[in-house]
């Protein structure tokens, strides 16, 4: 079987760095999903817009992959701890697609790019394929008595201090997604040197932050 993209996503995120790891963990974050030529038909979203929420099964583009394995290092296992593939969520898996639950903004119609779907809450790079979209039910979709194995609970999450003359060069519309995702602790599992600055790029800007303890710290924002 082969399948090929019906749409691409615009995000704020040129880079893998600082992606939330799960959909819905950061709502702020904003995106749109731009049609394929092809699939440029408003007739093909008749009745979305009474639902709230979208499925979108995407593809891991920017992941490098010519083999799979069995086990995996999850991050939230600290990257030390092997646990099936078919687990977790990686990315390095026989067929590299995703699966992310996002809340639908609006739907417009855009002269040139035909319909778009204005989403937030999305966990994925500027310019991810998209292979499907399939509407969020609650009565089927969403399931209280489910049990998250070594995921049960969303991961903690960092308190960050940010200067105003640091948080000034950032948009306003971009203000409270950036905080929320240095939040989420983007750092690599294995680095947790206090004394490390690290770089992450969103919406047009690189934010420089340090983390010792529980405490995220913004060093510098600066414009791409």
């Amino acid at each position: 079987m082969t399948i090929h993209p019906i749409a691409h996503v615009r995000t704020d995120f040129p880079t893998k760095f600082g992606i939330p790891r799960q959909s819905g963990l950061v709502w702020e974050l904003t995106g749109t999903i731009v049609f394929e030529p092809a699939y440029r038909v408003l007739d093909a979203l008749r009745g979305l817009d009474g639902f709230s929420h979208l499925w979108l099964i995407w593809g891991f583009s920017a992941t490098e992959q010519t083999d799979w394995t069995p086990t995996v290092r999850p991050p939230r296992l600290g990257g030390n701890t092997r646990m099936g593939v078919f687990a977790t969520r990686s990315p390095f898996r026989p067929n590299p697609l995703g699966l992310s639950a996002v809340a639908i903004a609006s739907i417009e119609e855009d002269a040139t790019h035909g319909p778009l779907i204005h989403i937030c809450g999305a966990d994925v790079l500027d310019g991810t394929p998209i292979y499907d979209i399939k509407p969020y039910l609650p009565y089927a979709d969403c399931l209280p008595s489910a049990i998250g194995g070594f995921a049960d609970s969303a991961p903690p999450t960092l308190t960050v201090e940010a200067e105003e003359r640091h948080l000034a060069i950032v948009p306003p519309e971009k203000c409270a997604a950036l905080l929320a995702i240095l939040a989420q602790d983007p750092r690599p599992s294995y680095q947790r040197d206090p004394s490390r600055v690290h770089g992450l790029q969103f919406a047009g800007y690189e934010v420089k932050f340090r983390v010792a303890d529980k405490t995220l710290t913004v060093v510098e924002i600066e414009r791409l």
